[in-house]
């Protein structure tokens, strides 16, 4: 089948058949075909200029081979989204300043053999599979550890795996290193770990004390693989397996920690400042960003774009009691969906009841969606044609400020862990929800938020 007009971008596959059955998909904001709806499209392509000045600069810019006979490039390749007077010519993502593949350098291996006479001849053989030879002068660090994983029993893995027990009792000493590292207190992390007991790998030799602990270190710091291999005396894929199986586990045992609280349980331990002004609020919502790095994927760069932070970033909804639990944390979205689309689609709407009291800000444009489900929305007073606020209003919003400020506390021990504060890798981006639900159960876990303030 074909696909049309193609952008002639070196490693680029947009094309007008990919844009037609974009324009086709339904648009949950507007409810109608993106093609009616007042939604940009993903991408347009541009057509190569008739005049010659400017399609040689273009055929320069794009450094082809053999061009086709119609050249067309897509959006993502202007400064300015479209030709410009100031930026004509296309400029970003050309395809060609990618580094060549790196070629395997291929290992060999020399042996020394020594005659009766003490004369030595060197030879040149390929390796041979197994780990270690009196004749070898490298060693296969992949090799040594495959032996580790299964469980050799030589004295120098020996001694590294009693140095290993002692890891986590030589970093957790009192409350304020837990804090540190765990982002919990000690007597907490233990509890953690004696839950934890249960669901340990066979392959893996480490305590479960130290792999918990190496895992919630990764959370709380976001320290290299590299770094946390050298520490715990593991090779760092090995590392890297643990904390994978960790962030799996962790989120199963710790969701729990994180429930939507019942009516009568909201009312019973409401602080005093929601009493007085706001005594049936039910949850407190917001929306929060954690910077992304930039995908290879034109179409995921496009979609985990922010403008506000102009950077690619994830974003997700974080849901608060009054008396500060974080009641419901989403799944992480692209930087470029909306406030409205994320409620709509995080499923958040499906816990509140007919006489529920939601807070948010501003930007939450869903006092339609809620007033369906007979659910009162509470956001700050807005301005209309530049008039001033009354009194009145003024108050108003003073007062949704002082209790709404809660929730971006919350958001705050949320992002006391790094990873969700400092650039996400790629690598970890399909972990990102079960990291969202772990940090968000282990905020719970602390001491109570509100409560700090009074």
């Amino acid at each position: 089948m074909s696909s049309g007009s193609t952008c002639a971008v070196v490693g680029c596959h947009n094309n007008s058949r990919k844009l037609k059955n974009a324009l086709e998909t339904f648009c949950l904001e507007h409810q109608q075909l993106r093609k009616a709806c007042p939604c940009p499209p993903p991408y347009a392509l541009h057509s190569m200029p008739r005049k010659e000045d400017r399609k040689l600069a273009w055929l320069a810019a794009l450094r082809l081979k053999h061009p086709p006979k119609r050249v067309y490039v897509c959006s993502f390749h202007f400064i300015d989204k479209k030709p410009t007077e100031l930026h004509p010519d296309p400029e970003l993502y050309l395809g060609y300043d990618r580094p060549p593949p790196k070629k395997r350098r291929r290992l060999t291996r020399t042996t020394l053999s020594v005659t009766a006479s003490n004369q030595a001849s060197i030879s040149t053989q390929p390796p041979e599979p197994h780990l270690h030879s009196v004749h070898t002068q490298w060693e296969d660090p992949s090799q040594q550890d495959h032996q580790y994983c299964n469980r050799s029993r030589r004295k120098d893995v020996q001694d590294k795996m009693t140095q290993c027990d002692e890891v986590a009792y030589f970093i957790l000493q009192n409350d304020a290193d837990a804090l540190l590292y765990t982002g919990i207190a000690l007597e907490t992390f233990n509890t953690l770990v004696s839950t934890l007991e249960g669901y340990d790998n066979n392959e893996f030799t480490m305590p479960v004390r130290d792999q918990v602990l190496m895992t919630l270190m990764k959370l709380k710091s976001n320290r290299v693989i590299g770094d946390l291999s050298r520490q715990f005396h593991i090779s760092q894929s090995m590392a890297s397996k643990i904390i994978s199986h960790w962030l799996d586990k962790l989120e199963e045992v710790l969701r729990p920690l994180i429930p939507w609280l019942p009516k009568e349980t909201i009312q019973a331990t409401m602080p005093e400042a929601f009493k007085k002004n706001f005594p049936n609020s039910t949850c407190i919502i917001d929306c929060s960003e954690t910077l992304l790095q930039k995908p290879r994927n034109l179409g995921s760069r496009g979609e985990s774009y922010s403008h506000y932070y102009s950077h690619n970033t994830v974003k997700y909804l974080v849901a608060v009691a009054p008396c500060g639990l974080i009641m419901f944390v989403s799944a992480a979205y692209g930087g470029r969906c909306s406030d409205k689309f994320i409620t709509m689609d995080s499923g958040i709407l499906t816990y509140l009841k007919p006489g529920d009291e939601v807070m948010a800000d501003r930007g939450f444009t869903i006092k339609i969606l809620l007033f369906e489900r007979k659910v009162r929305l509470v956001i700050p007073a807005f301005t209309k044609k530049r008039r001033p606020l009354t009194e009145e209003q003024v108050t108003y919003t003073r007062r949704i400020a002082n209790v709404r400020i809660h929730v971006e506390r919350a958001i705050r021990r949320l992002k006391v862990y790094k990873i969700l504060s400092q650039i996400v890798p790629i690598s970890m981006a399909p972990k990102v929800d079960k990291i969202l639900r772990i940090c968000a159960a282990l905020v719970n876990l602390r001491e109570d938020l509100i409560r700090d303030t009074q």
